[in-house]
């Protein structure tokens, strides 16, 4: 097979632990770009010794964040963007059903599918992860919204590309799987709560019209994210509806993370009311 007419862009900050497990699936891609912002853990030199192409980003508030800066600034030699985290591995079956899907289409970008790895099993039920990272170049951008630095968060994270024309979506799963364990898992969902706030009370100002841009999804998470059952009920929606609880422990604990990520957020927003 020859080279997918891709560009895999993977942005880091000390992924060390998971990069040589993603780097390694990608010999089948045109271009594999590590976008880096200062890690201090060799994940550099991980990515030169993988032949991929580094590039060293540095955020100091506002826009454009990681994965726009990389689409405005920087010169693509394939028509398309795969955008992978550093904890994320493609898949043989993945790739060859990628191969197809591009050989000949009108779709200007595909949704993308994920299996969740957590505590040292895959999961199979709770709310499936997906997400729209592969488009072509110059379709279109990640939404911008203006970030002064309501968190230490230098690369979109919530923000979605916002695509002119036909999407599509690829079935083969991608695996999700971070082998820096619980406690930087916390820490992630920490800080991406925090920016949650800071969104929320922003679009709920409404200054640019942003709020008009929202999918039906946006609008209604962030319609709910102040009420005092919004937690509880991703919770059960999670674990009982979508029958998380037959992934066992693992499915439980899971279940219980996303709870007091929402419950997070609920307590920060009361708190920055109150202030």
């Amino acid at each position: 097979m020859s080279l997918l007419p891709v560009t895999v862009v993977i942005p880091t900050k000390n992924e060390a632990k998971n990069l040589p497990q993603c780097l390694s699936r990608l010999s089948d891609f045109a271009q594999v770009w590590v976008v880096d912002s200062g890690s201090s853990d060799g994940t550099q030199q991980i990515a030169r010794d993988h032949g991929a192409r580094v590039i060293a980003f540095t955020w100091t508030g506002g826009y454009p964040k990681k994965r726009n800066w990389v689409l405005l600034n920087e010169r693509f030699e394939t028509p398309w963007v795969l955008f992978l985290d550093g904890d994320e591995q493609v898949s043989r079956e993945f790739i060859n059903e990628l191969a197809s899907a591009l050989a000949n289409t009108d779709k200007v970008g595909f949704w993308l599918n994920y299996t969740t790895h957590f505590m040292g099993k895959v999961l199979k039920h709770g709310l499936p992860q997906r997400k729209l990272a592969l488009f072509r170049v110059g379709a279109g951008l990640y939404e911008r919204i203006e970030d002064p630095g309501w968190s230490k968060l230098d690369m979109e994270v919530h923000e979605h590309p916002q695509l002119d024309g036909r999407i599509g979506e690829i079935a083969a799963r991608i695996d999700h799987l971070d082998f820096r364990g619980i406690e930087h898992f916390i820490a992630r969902h920490n800080s991406y709560s925090t920016w949650e706030v800071h969104r929320r009370a922003q679009l709920m100002a409404d200054t640019a019209g942003a709020w008009a841009r929202l999918t039906k999804r946006q609008k209604t998470k962030y319609r709910a994210l102040d009420k005092w059952w919004f937690a509880s009920a991703y919770f059960l929606g999670t674990y009982i509806a979508k029958r998380g609880f037959l992934d066992g422990a693992a499915g439980l604990h899971y279940a219980l993370m996303k709870f007091a990520y929402f419950h997070d957020i609920k307590l920060k927003i009361d708190e920055h009311a109150q202030q």
